[in-house]
């Protein structure tokens, strides 16, 4: 395995993303008051500053990296969407497609976004990095070629991987996605492809609506290379830990990838707004972990995180700073006073109900892609 340091990737220009008062109740109508955006830079800069005074970041390789190019871009969306997001930049903005509201500058904070996830995946598939961590916004993982959505301008994750594939760094990855929301920009972006698996672990019928079933299995050639496991609300950390172990760990184990890439969203911590799922820092750190373990076992440690929703300012940085840790191996960790707290509620333990559709999802999986 690879030894060094682990990368941790960041740019001010991601916080200056402004998409507008487009806050969950504020949008419509004469009678709410505007608030700010749920998808704002607080949850993020927060973590920053938390890797700052806890004094992991120094242990860390912090890294910036230039924007992304056009030509990088284009690797994955059309050159309409493109044009279309360049001329709202230089305008008064827009909508990018379903709730992508973007400004001037957003364009450029996007373009950095996903430059970080270039340089992070870069650096891990070339051997220069063991692991990464890239701090992206605006998050990537619902954008798809010709759209943005759900607070995504650009699909940080698919370009990346795309670039490095072109440049012949890696050849097969898995994508685990465990944001709350379905990871439909990734699972678009790679649906006929058997040399990338899309692994997404998230909320039933939160968003998109229409898109996350289990039955979205890949097409053509990439049939069995495309695994959804839409969680019903409420599930907390035994349900968690049974799918990971159950069926994703397996599932990526099987598959053989070069590299592993995690949409690592934290909305699917108890203290979210926009999620209705009961994890804990705890239970983040124990899903890298388990994925640190595999990605030593069968793709010399490469393994990166790219960071996408996740909307508790208060509760995103402690998530995120027992990820980083966990991924850099480190002793620096940060009181969480919410983890006990949050561990001791009912029904955390893994349900009759949530046992019996993992294990129909396995039985389901084995039939097209035999782990």
């Amino acid at each position: 395995m690879i030894e060094g340091k682990t990368g941790f990737f960041w740019h001010e220009r991601c916080f200056w993303h402004d998409p507008g008062a487009i806050g969950v109740f504020s949008s419509h109508g004469e009678f709410l008051q505007p608030q700010p955006a749920s998808e704002s830079p607080e949850s993020k800069r927060r973590l920053k500053n938390l890797l700052e005074v806890s004094g992991l970041i120094d242990e860390l390789d912090v890294r910036k990296a230039p924007p992304a190019s056009r030509e990088d871009l284009a690797r994955f969306h059309t050159g309409r969407y493109l044009d279309e997001l360049e001329e709202g930049d230089r305008g008064q903005g827009g909508d990018a497609g379903d709730c992508a509201p973007y400004r001037p500058g957003s364009l450029a904070a996007a373009r950095q976004s996903a430059g970080l996830a270039i340089a992070a995946v870069q650096a891990v598939a070339s051997g220069e990095l063991a692991n990464a961590y890239a701090l992206c916004r605006p998050p990537g993982h619902h954008a798809e070629a010709d759209l943005g959505r759900g607070f995504c301008l650009l699909g940080n994750i698919p370009v990346a991987i795309m670039r490095a594939r072109a440049k012949g760094l890696v050849r097969r990855v898995a994508i685990l996605d465990w944001d709350v929301h379905h990871g439909n920009g990734q699972q678009a972006a790679f649906y006929d492809d058997p040399d990338v698996l899309t692994v997404s672990i998230h909320q039933a019928g939160n968003y998109p609506l229409e898109t996350g079933f289990f039955e979205e299995l890949g097409e053509g050639d990439g049939l069995g290379a495309n695994l959804n496991l839409p969680m019903p609300p409420g599930c907390g950390i035994g349900a968690y830990r049974y799918a990971m172990q159950e069926l994703v760990v397996p599932a990526i184990g099987g598959f053989a990838p070069d590299m592993i890439v995690v949409a690592c969203g934290f909305d699917a911590c108890a203290k979210d707004p926009l999620g209705k799922m009961m994890l804990n820092s705890a239970a983040f750190a124990a899903m890298t972990h388990q994925l640190k373990a595999l990605a030593e076992r069968i793709s010399d440690g490469k393994l990166v995180m790219i960071h996408e929703g996740g909307y508790s300012e208060g509760y995103v940085p402690l998530c995120g700073h027992a990820v980083i840790q966990t991924l850099a191996g480190s002793r620096i960790s940060v009181p969480d006073p919410q983890n006990d707290e949050i561990a001791a509620w009912a029904y955390q333990s893994l349900q009759p109900h949530q046992r019996a559709l993992i294990d129909s999802w396995r039985q389901g999986w084995l039939r097209v892609a035999p782990l």
